[in-house]
């Protein structure tokens, strides 16, 4: 182990990134043997087209995420960009150029302190080496889609928040974007709108995790 990786570990003790017990980095076995991995993993939906899922959003993934999220635990990007990295290589191997993320408010980064997406997308991507690119700008905050019921007051809640970044890196690009959560689809939906109307050839979606009525 690299004397840094040490050292943090004395401050910052690793944990199980789904049920958080500590001295595990990544995922204990237990928990990985008990993954809800979504199968198929691919599902498509108005607006958002093909999005493919490592699991779905129930027992230790769901806890997990949650933690990561919410309370801090941003350790657990590692681990979970593992399993994002495996299923894009599977499900979309040889189909994008760029990778990018749904990125959080200004008010949100200010009180969270980091883009879990954006975690998300770059340890996923370490895993070719590649680079992960802003492609989308929050430009206003707006209520967290979890609190919303409603698909379609949803679809209003996300409508106009983001617009477009560097269009000169979207024209002509088949882009993987990569969020947490795939529920509803809407605000995926308006990504994808966004960056199609800058110009992008293709946009593929991925999530760490799918909702068990996600649209199939």
């Amino acid at each position: 182990m690299k004397l840094k990786e040490t050292f943090f570990d004395l401050l910052f003790p690793p944990r199980c990134a789904l049920c958080g017990r500590r001295g595990v980095r990544g995922m204990c076995r237990e928990c990985e043997k008990l993954l809800p991995y979504a199968e198929p993993a691919v599902c498509t939906g108005a607006g958002f087209g093909r999005c493919a899922s490592a699991a779905l959003y129930e027992g230790g993934i769901r806890k997990g995420l949650l933690r990561f999220k919410f309370s801090g635990g941003r350790s657990a990007a590692i681990a979970f960009g593992e399993l994002m990295a495996r299923t894009a290589a599977e499900e979309y191997g040889g189909e994008f150029d760029l990778v990018t993320y749904v990125p959080v408010s200004d008010k949100r980064l200010r009180e969270r302190g980091y883009d879990q997406s954006r975690l998300l997308a770059e340890a996923m991507a370490k895993h070719w080496d590649a680079e992960v690119v802003t492609l989308l700008r929050k430009t206003r905050h707006n209520d967290a889609q979890s609190t919303i019921k409603s698909a379609a007051a949803r679809r209003v809640n996300v409508l106009g928040v983001y617009e477009a970044a560097q269009e000169e890196r979207i024209r002509g690009a088949r882009i993987l974007l990569v969020d947490d959560i795939l529920t509803t689809g809407a605000t995926l939906a308006e990504c994808v709108r966004v960056l199609k109307d800058a110009g992008a050839k293709e946009v593929l979606c991925l999530t760490l995790a799918r909702s068990a009525n996600a649209e199939k």
